[in-house]
């Protein structure tokens, strides 16, 4: 019998809490939080709660939406549209992801308040990474905002560094995550009505791992 939903969210989160533990062992992740004052423990709680939290959506508001003319959505990414294409009523619900969203948002405002970090070099690093995050990301019908991975982890390493190198690490991750947040979700929310799909979530989905993987491959190079 074919299920009416498909699995592989579910696989894909087991893999990689598993993936996660396993990296935190050998020491990547430890290095990177080390550098933002976590032990390993309290790392590994930061972690499992961003991906535990990006399969909770907290639904905002609903925008009248329109059904693109075709899915250009990559092949691989199909089978988990099959669902949602059949339920588009032309309406979106635009939610918040936990993971994706609100945890960076909190972690980023605990290591301002913990790091000698000033509110001016915050908002222009944020700014760099926002409005190259904007420029890169792509709206994809019937999937999400893509985007390219690593080109905003680079840029928040590298403007971290120029404008406080004593503190590069911590600002690399805030100017990283809200950058990648405000520039693929937040100034692309006008986009979500081409996106044909019931259901956007800022900080979830495409962008994400965008999220995810900016902060820590930018604290890693600060």
């Amino acid at each position: 019998m074919r299920l009416p939903y498909s699995p592989l969210p579910l696989l894909v989160f087991v893999f990689l809490l598993g993936f996660l533990l396993a990296i935190v062992q050998i020491g990547a992740f430890t290095i990177a939080f080390d550098k933002l004052g976590l032990t390993a423990s309290s790392a590994f709680l930061l972690l499992f709660a961003s991906l535990f939290g990006s399969a909770i959506n907290l639904p905002l508001f609903t925008v009248t939406a329109e059904r693109p003319a075709q899915i250009t959505a990559p092949a691989p990414f199909r089978r988990l549209l099959r669902s949602q294409l059949a339920e588009f009523r032309g309406r979106t619900i635009v939610a918040v992801n936990v993971g994706g969203c609100l945890i960076p948002i909190v972690f980023s405002a605990y290591l301002m308040m913990r790091q000698s970090l000033s509110w001016t070099q915050v908002l222009v690093a944020t700014t760099v990474v926002a409005t190259l995050s904007r420029l890169i990301s792509r709206p994809i019908p019937g999937l999400g905002i893509g985007m390219p991975i690593f080109i905003p982890p680079l840029t928040a390493a590298t403007v971290a560094l120029l404008i406080n190198s004593e503190n590069s690490a911590p600002l690399a991750y805030i100017s990283g995550t809200l950058g990648v947040i405000v520039g693929a979700d937040l100034l692309r929310l006008n986009d979500i009505r081409k996106l044909g799909t019931p259901f956007a979530s800022i900080g979830g989905a495409g962008t994400f791992d965008g999220i995810f993987i900016t902060g820590i491959v930018a604290v890693l190079l600060a």
